[in-house]
């Protein structure tokens, strides 16, 4: 056989040295599109929005956030939905009527008059003007200080924006009737509660709520899950703890919820708002406080105790949590980040994270959604089981004192009795705080089981002091 010619032998390195150009040309060509395209997504994520509309104090409508804003305005609206876990939801459901024993435990209270599931964000000004409480009672102004888009009118009637000026028409807003004081405004809660027009970085607005954690900076009060406070502390302490610049942007993630998310109480003759974490933000810290000024919210039409109305006390149960402890905020979970390009944003359709538990949940979690779902239900039917426990348990004291007061007429009480309407009040107050938070039990399930089986106690204690005798 005779060898192959040269030009023949040629052919196969031609073959795979333009094999090998074509290969690399087109790596590289793929590799610049991949660099291009990361260029532009970097891009993208520093261009957090555009800005179309000049925002300012008095940019109320969340309308006029949408041009800016478009992602976190269609989340806001979404906030409408009407979904329901296990044992919660965003659906109006009466709660008078689910829950047999509530009547008898507010008795001589609104509260036995009107007691629905909590709504979305979208809601709150208009459950506020529809519920018979208002309805039927009259109520001050004071009200709308988180059901409302409000300061813009405490600004109106403090007559300028300095901080003093937002003071003082707080006051003046809260001491007004609530018929009065809704003129003044339009819309529910709204971008400008909680971010800043000029740039949307987060704050807190709320006179009440500034008030409330600069008396809680000075307490005594242990906050490991607030370390700007515990910084603030070890300072001089010459200005008031000013959340808005001394807190952490996570610590804001939660300190905007804590606006309204919290208890409180209108102080007697003004109606002036009040955040009670004078001495700390536990149950009975709390509950001293309102001892110590002698604070009651209502008579109660059949023990004629002086009670307590825990309000919804979502970041005082959540701040005993473990979730609290880790440095996990409520927008972690009630607003996750979701990505959107190369953008993320936080998620405006405020939510349980059982309806989002992908995104709520797994990032931390590395378990099934079923799982995750399965263990959240188990905390909650437990704590439900033992405020189905405590309820029966006070309403029995209830009952019992009914009948020793109706005996004495109009003779004051004895002590024995006044032993048990004090017991009443401790009972109930601890009852109603987990009753009335909206995580049944899971914001802070140790915490929630103690706090019930106190209530238990105090109120069999309660039976057991009226059989004693005088």
């Amino acid at each position: 056989m005779s060898d192959p010619t040269p030009s023949q032998s040629r052919w196969p390195a031609r073959l795979t040295y333009f094999g090998v150009v074509l290969i690399a040309a087109a790596a590289t060509a793929g590799i610049t599109y991949l660099l291009i395209n990361i260029q532009d997504r970097k891009n993208e994520a520093l261009q957090h929005y555009v800005k179309l509309e000049a925002l300012t104090e008095d940019s109320v409508d969340p309308i006029l956030w949408k041009k800016n804003f478009r992602s976190q305005y269609d989340g806001y609206l979404r906030t409408v939905d009407i979904e329901r876990t296990k044992h919660g939801g965003s659906e109006a459901i009466d709660k008078l009527a689910a829950d047999k024993y509530l009547k008898t435990l507010y008795a001589g209270y609104a509260f036995s008059i009107d007691f629905r599931e909590e709504r979305g964000h979208a809601y709150m000004l208009k459950d506020q003007e529809d519920t018979e409480r208002v309805k039927q009672k009259k109520q001050p102004g004071a009200c709308l200080h988180c059901h409302a888009s409000i300061i813009p009118a405490y600004r109106k009637k403090g007559g300028g924006d300095s901080w003093e000026a937002i003071q003082k028409g707080f006051a003046e807003v809260c001491a007004m009737d609530w018929k009065d004081a809704h003129e003044l405004v339009k819309h529910p809660v709204s971008c400008i509660d909680c971010h800043e027009p000029a740039n949307a970085q987060l704050r807190v607005t709320r006179p009440g709520f500034i008030l409330g954690i600069q008396a809680l900076a000075k307490s005594d009060a242990k906050l490991p899950h607030l370390p700007s406070i515990e910084r603030w502390r070890q300072g001089n302490r010459k200005e008031p703890y000013d959340p808005n610049k001394e807190a952490s942007r996570q610590e804001l993630r939660t300190l905007v919820c804590a606006q309204c998310h919290v208890e409180y109480y209108f102080q007697p003759k003004t109606n002036l708002l009040v955040y009670p974490w004078a001495k700390g933000i536990k149950v009975e810290q709390i509950e001293k406080y309102y001892d110590d000024i002698n604070f009651a919210d209502w008579t109660h039409a059949d023990s004629k105790a002086p009670m307590l109305k825990a309000q919804h006390p979502e970041f005082e149960l959540w701040s005993q949590g473990i979730h609290a402890r880790s440095g996990v905020s409520c927008a972690d979970c009630h607003m996750p980040y979701k990505r959107e390009g190369a953008i993320k944003v936080s998620d405006h359709h405020v939510r349980s994270p059982l309806l989002n538990i992908a995104r709520a949940c797994q990032t931390c979690h590395r378990y099934d959604e079923s799982e995750i779902k399965d263990r959240v239900e188990l905390i909650q039917d437990r704590t439900k089981a033992m405020i189905d426990r405590a309820e029966v348990a006070v309403t029995d004291l209830i009952r019992a004192l009914k009948v020793e007061v109706d005996k004495l007429g109009k003779e004051p009480p004895t002590p024995r009795i006044k032993a048990a309407q004090a017991l009443h009040r401790q009972a109930q107050w601890r009852l109603d705080f987990v009753l009335s938070e909206n995580s049944t039990g899971f914001h802070a399930s140790q915490e929630s089981a103690r706090i019930l089986s106190e209530a238990i106690d105090l109120a069999r204690q309660g039976q057991i002091a009226l059989l004693k005798g005088d």
